[in-house]
């Protein structure tokens, strides 16, 4: 809003004002507002609290419920309510902020966020809050650290700030151009010229940008562009306040007069349907700000600055009873704010004083608000007695008040020395094997030392060492004496682990070397036939939920014969991803394309699921909240990539019948459970709604967190409660007319075929929960099998050694199996006839005993079997990591190994190892915790065709279009194949790549010199090249692309692979530019039907690339051939060795030759093509 037309003093208002002020109250001031508020001489109050006396809220009608002080005489110059929790902000005209907690307007945190100017906008973010001055942006948490601080140019002069999406600003003032901010990298991205300068307010709709000019106009712009589309010149003198609802847009402003500008109390309200103004609506208040209150109908709120309010239809007629007068301390209201949830206003006016009005007795200022987090309580006064007699007991715990005085401790100088420690002698052996490189010597360690452990003081007797104090449980020995699988390389040189994480479940990472990859040894970690998947990438988190997807066979066959047009499709990246692990032996694949396509989907970064690498290596985001938002994601977004297509052919089910209904897709067919919601009114009305869920989430019992007497609640009783929720809620009720307190009940009309479970458990209460339950079925467990148990001591081992003897239960499972075992392996599901839903645990003995279930399906029961588990590993050394126990099915296992089993394994990235099933069901909550469960009706894979269609055509081979605007015909550098000359079976076809850096890799310098590196640099194919390897023309190109990129490249290695910046760039590239995808698609159709590839360094570029080829990756024939051919070379130049020097003259020219040329193989004089070119003639004639 621009003050300087409303009221020329307040523009020049200043911090000096501070000064000026007297304790003596203002007569403006309501003392009722200042109770027991003191005011030093500064004149600055040092606390403010509400009004005490009680007031009456009719329901429905604002009035006001409380009154604040913010900064006593200092005008509040922006409010805002917080949209993420329970609190109001307030700047002021001094620059400073502060927040108030609730509809009492509990002073929550105050600070200062500019020392001269006034804040001028606020927006509240999930982590923090950003204040907008002149000409600095600053973030900082509700508690008032700064997160980060820009300062903008000095020349700026900016009044309003919108946030676009979760991490993109626009910020706008006084001058002739907007800046866009990324909030990741706290850059400014792009700078939009602005036709008509002074921005001073902006909104947004899912059409336009809505830019408020000082100058009286309202500009609409595109949202992809922010080039204007229509513009309304609403105000001749200047624009006060505007807002947009629907289709409607409405302003309020002044206009010129004789005697200068003068505040029009006609609205002027368009139309954006068909842009054009509709009848203005007069109102009898001077509007200064107006905000549409859309409760049950588009009602305007307009406010005067002399504290007049009216409500009003946007097109209907203003009533003059429809006004309430708001009472400011000051002459002037200055700021006003509507919440999220409708049920409060908020004013601030001239003399520092904050006023909420509210429609009920106890609002809320957002629907979903999350808990607010408070200053934990002093506890000094409640430490713990000091024993003086440990040595080793820190002095710090000890508080010490803050004093000037001389301390006991602190010695006059004439009484004390410094003495400094000397440093230990240098052992001789070290000094005695030194080697020195400039002025650092390097030196192997002697080992006369064990590991932490330093020398204390030096005797007769010669050094005495003191070891840390860390000791380890004799618990812990059992986690290092695990057999399976070696530590991985991250903990190779340390000391045994101080946790309880077993080794084969602990972050694995790839040691590099100068070969890269090419010699880790990753058959130490996985012995089986099964690919694993590497997790350097970017947003590799969700490795086990991609093993966990493919292992679901009509998942991976569904995801296989699927092919469209769309450049970034998660289901063709997850195919082509699929597709390398059905083809790899035990080597591990990448998952970068499929991690690209998802980088760039935005609901993917809207909902949080895009890590940056500092937070995905530090383990600060909470692993199992974000691989249980990507689940829902990835079955969401899957479903609404192939609900678009038609459903293929090879999805017919066994009996002829089409795989799912029109206008679904097969995922929905697979996962999705329909249901009805059904919303019961105290009134008695009740609405029931149809819907459908992909996954459910568990929903635990209240109070189970405060129940410590071992109560058995099995686990298909809280799925029953999770899938049939009950609950109570505010909801709209068309009986009543009004939201009223409701049931929410859901009833199941049709069960999925794949039953997939978020676990939630997300806090100490959820994993208490756990821990407590598998207690239970442990005691119940023994009893079962013939035990009793003690509730002073635990079982000794010829006890369970009796158990499990002949003599007595000969099924006994040994105690590691029923440890801190809840979930069941298989659920029973029936549903009722009057929509009901009965679940039960399944077991073994169930089935002796009422038989198989496949049967009772045409009745409504279904069994369940448990498929996967995915866990969240606790590990505070590597900040944790997420892992799954899958039980892959016999047609994996036939297609692999040649054998018909199941078995349950364990993926660990690329770590995978066979399991025992009963460990995919044990949770010791310390460092294993459950975070998604996938159950999978019994006999699923026996119902439909699972074949697998190749959807590539040789129709991908043929000549594109190029994405570069600007490139011709002479630019072309390659022919493309015409159909006669489709590559068969064994054709040659020259292959090579280019590539460009996307992250610089990762590196540190060991204490003896030499470099380790950490992570290695991110490749990006950059330009894919494919010759002729036959025919009448052969060596001519047929392929030639360079690849479009929208993620940013740091080296374009141009002295390697001639790519020069902007050669990757639609807008402004020569060259013939396609996307990855197309490329990758004729490869792959290359691949599949058997050509063989020449070219140098294949198995690199297609690694990279994300293809595998079957088979060797040379030709030992090919090899042998060559060395023998060199070999008669040589004899030729040396004279059958005779002649030695002949053949070292030579061959020194030749290096000197290549130097020159820089390895580049030069062009034959006199003939154009290179058939049968003598391309080194002029070489081998030195």
């Amino acid at each position: 809003m621009n003050f300087e037309v409303l009221d020329p003093g307040l523009a020049e208002y200043a911090p000096a004002m501070h000064s000026t002020l007297d304790p003596v109250l203002d007569a403006h001031l309501n003392p009722s507002l200042l109770q027991n508020v003191e005011l030093d001489p500064e004149g600055v109050a040092l606390e403010a609290l509400p009004v005490q006396e009680s007031v009456h809220i009719m329901e429905g009608v604002y009035s006001e419920l409380h009154s604040v002080v913010a900064e006593v005489g200092v005008p509040v110059s922006v409010s805002h309510f917080d949209l993420h929790e329970e609190m109001l902000w307030v700047g002021s005209h001094g620059g400073h902020a502060t927040s108030f907690f609730g509809p009492a307007l509990e002073r929550y945190s105050s600070f200062q966020v500019n020392g001269s100017d006034d804040i001028r906008q606020i927006q509240s973010l999930e982590n923090g809050i950003l204040f907008l001055t002149k000409n600095n942006l600053k973030y900082m948490a509700r508690g008032g650290l700064i997160i980060f601080d820009y300062l903008l140019d000095e020349s700026e002069d900016m009044h309003s700030l919108l946030l676009t999406d979760s991490s993109t600003l626009l910020v706008g003032g006084l001058q002739n151009h907007i800046l866009e901010i990324d909030l990741n990298t706290v850059q400014e991205t792009q700078k939009y010229a602005v036709e008509t300068p002074g921005v001073t307010i902006m909104r947004q709709t899912n059409r336009f940008f809505f830019c408020g000019h000082t100058s009286g106009r309202v500009s609409l712009r595109d949202l992809r562009t922010f080039k204007v589309e229509h513009e309304f010149d609403a105000f001749s003198g200047s624009l006060s306040d505007f807002d947009v609802h629907g289709n409607l847009l409405a302003t309020c402003g002044f206009s010129s007069r004789l005697t200068g500008l003068a505040c029009d109390r006609f609205l002027k309200v368009y139309d954006l349907r068909m842009m054009r103004a509709i009848t203005p609506l007069q109102v009898h208040v001077d509007p200064a700000f107006l905000r549409f209150i859309p409760t049950y109908t588009s009602r305007l709120a307009i406010i005067s600055q002399s504290g007049q309010c009216q409500f009003c239809e946007p097109t209907g007629l203003a009533n003059p009873a429809d006004i309430f007068h708001v009472n400011p301390v000051g002459p002037l209201l200055m700021t006003f704010d509507v919440s999220a949830s409708k049920q409060a206003l908020a004013f601030g006016d001239s003399e520092g004083c904050v006023h909420l009005w509210t429609d009920s007795p106890e609002p809320s200022f957002n629907p979903y608000s999350r808990e607010t987090e408070f200053a934990l309580p002093c506890l000094v006064d409640s430490l713990p007695p000091l024993d003086w007699s440990q040595d080793l007991l820190p002095l710090s715990l000890i508080p010490v008040p803050l004093t000037t005085d001389t301390l006991l401790s602190d010695w006059p100088a004439a009484n004390s020395a410094p003495a400094p420690r000397r440093a230990p002698p240098v052992d001789a052996e070290i000094l005695r094997t030194m080697k020195k490189v400039g002025f650092i010597g390097y030196a192997p360690n002697p080992r006369t030392r064990l590991r932490n452990q330093a020398s204390s003081s030096c005797s007769e007797q010669g050094l005495l060492f003191v070891a840390i104090p860390y000791r380890l449980k004799e618990s812990d020995s059992e986690f290092d004496s695990f057999s399976q699988v070696t530590e991985s390389p991250i903990g190779r040189e340390e000391e045994p682990h101080r946790h309880m994480v077993s080794k084969k479940y602990r972050k694995v990472t790839i040691k590099y070397s100068k070969l890269g990859l090419e010699d880790f040894d990753f058959k130490h970690y996985n012995k089986t036939l099964f690919a694993g998947l590497e997790p350097h990438i970017p947003n590799a988190y969700c490795n086990c939920m991609i093993q966990v997807l493919y292992f679901l066979e009509p998942v991976r066959c569904l995801i296989q014969n699927h092919l469209c047009q769309k450049e970034f499709c998660l289901a063709c990246e997850l195919g082509f991803l699929f597709h390398m692990l059905d083809l790899s032996r035990g080597d591990p694949c990448q998952g970068s394309n499929f991690l690209r396509a998802f980088r760039t989907i935005p609901e993917a970064s809207a909902l949080g699921l895009i890590l940056a690498d500092s937070d995905e290596a530090s383990g600060k985001g909470n692993l199992a909240r974000l691989i249980q938002r990507w689940n829902r994601f990835i079955l969401t977004q899957l479903h609404q990539d192939l609900q678009e297509l038609e459903v293929p052919q090879a999805y017919r089910g066994a009996g002829g019948s089409s795989f799912c209904s029109s206008g679904d897709s097969v995922i929905g067919q697979l996962f999705s459970c329909e249901m009805e919601n059904c919303s019961l009114c105290r009134c008695g009305s009740e609405t029931v709604r149809a819907s459908s869920t992909l996954l459910f989430t568990l929903s635990y019992p209240e109070g189970s967190n405060t129940d410590k007497t071992g109560k058995n609640c099995d686990f298909a009783q809280v799925l029953k409660r999770s899938i049939c929720l009950e609950q109570n809620t505010q909801a709209w009720c068309d009986n009543c007319e009004k939201y009223q307190p409701t049931i929410q009940t859901r009833n199941i009309c049709h069960l999925p075929d794949i039953l997939v479970i978020n676990c939630e458990v997300n806090s100490l209460k959820e994993a208490d929960f756990w821990r407590m339950q598998a207690e239970v079925a442990f005691k119940i467990a023994i009893k079962k099998h013939g035990g009793e148990i003690s509730k002073n001591k635990e079982f000794a081992l010829a006890d369970w050694k009796e158990l499990g003897s002949p003599e007595g239960m000969l099924m006994c499972p040994s105690i590691e199996e029923l440890k801190n075992v809840w979930l069941p392996f298989s659920i029973r599901m029936k549903m009722t006839k009057n929509k009901g839903l009965d679940v039960c645990n399944w077991t073994d003995g169930d089935e002796m005993q009422w038989g198989p279930a496949r049967a009772e399906e045409e009745h409504g029961v279904y069994v369940y079997d448990l498929m996967a588990t995915v866990v969240h590993i606790l590990d505070s050394r590597t900040g944790g990591s997420l892992v799954a126990h899958i039980k892959v099915g016999e047609t994996y296992h036939q297609r692999k190994e040649g054998v018909t089993h199941q078995q349950w394994y364990l993926f660990n990235d690329f770590l995978i190892e066979p399991i025992d099933k009963h460990e995919a069901v044990q949770f010791d909550m310390n460092w294993k915790v459950p975070a998604i469960l996938y159950y999978i009706k019994r006999n699923l894979n026996s119902k439909y065709n699972l074949n697998i269609k190749n959807p590539i055509e040789a129709s991908v081979l043929l000549a594109e279009a190029s994405l570069a605007r600007k490139q011709r015909k002479t630019h072309t550098t390659f022919i493309p194949l015409m159909l006669n000359e489709m590559p068969q079976v064994g054709d040659l076809v020259g292959l090579d790549a280019e590539f460009v850096t996307l992250n610089e890799e990762e590196a540190e310098l060991r204490s003896d010199g030499t470099k380790s590196t950490i992570k290695p640099s991110q490749m990006s194919v950059a330009r894919i090249t494919c010759v002729r390897g036959q025919g009448p023309n052969e060596g001519i190109p047929f392929i030639d692309d360079y690849i479009s990129t929208q993620e940013q490249v740091v080296d374009y290695l141009t002295q390697y692979s001639g790519i020069k910046p902007g050669d990757l760039d639609a807008k402004i590239s020569s060259k013939h530019l396609t996307t990855l995808k197309s490329t990758y698609l004729k490869l792959r159709f290359l691949i599949d039907i058997g050509v063989k590839f020449v070219g140098h360094g294949l198995q690199k570029d297609f690694r990279v690339i994300n293809l595998m080829i079957q088979g060797e990756t040379h030709d030992s024939i090919e090899d042998a051939r060559t060395a023998l051919q060199l070999y008669r070379k040589y004899l030729e130049l040396s004279k059958n060795g005779t002649e030695p020097e002949s053949f070292h003259k030579v061959l020194k020219g030749l290096y000197e030759k290549g130097r020159k040329m820089d390895w580049k193989v030069p062009e034959p004089e006199g003939q154009t093509s290179p058939k049968n070119a003598a391309v080194f003639s002029s070489v081998l004639a030195l």
